[in-house]
């Protein structure tokens, strides 16, 4: 499976992006995909992911309400729509796709498998 991350890029605080991340190869592998982020000087964390069978989302209270994860099965695209950003926002998103992963282990970085190349996301205030 590769995974190619695209759609970061510079917006001011309040603005808006779409993120996608589109895999290819043995797609049928993919139990869900994830995205995560990694500031400036800071440890990469958990911010959204989707179980591809069920559409189920998850998000960390950090993005809930102003960030939303979808998917297009036709595409094998998985997007994320930033709402609301904040200074707060800006690092390399990543996205990553998982094989399976059990209750409560879909924000643990170590439950994914397959991982993008990251896409950088500025806000400025």
């Amino acid at each position: 499976v590769q995974l190619q991350a695209s759609g970061g890029g510079l917006v001011q605080a309040g603005g808006s992006l779409r993120l996608s991340c589109s895999a290819s190869g043995s797609t049928f592998r993919i139990y869900g995909v994830g995205w995560f982020r990694q500031a400036p000087g800071k440890d990469r964390e958990f911010v959204t992911a989707i179980t591809l069978s069920s559409g189920h989302p998850y998000y960390a209270d950090s993005v809930k309400g102003r960030f939303a994860i979808t998917k297009d099965k036709a595409k094998n695209t998985v997007y994320l729509q930033t709402n609301s950003l904040k200074p707060e926002d800006t690092a390399v998103y990543y996205c990553a796709a998982s094989r399976g992963y059990g209750m409560g282990t879909y924000a643990r970085q170590t439950s994914y498998h397959y991982w993008g190349q990251g896409t950088l996301v500025t806000v400025s205030s």
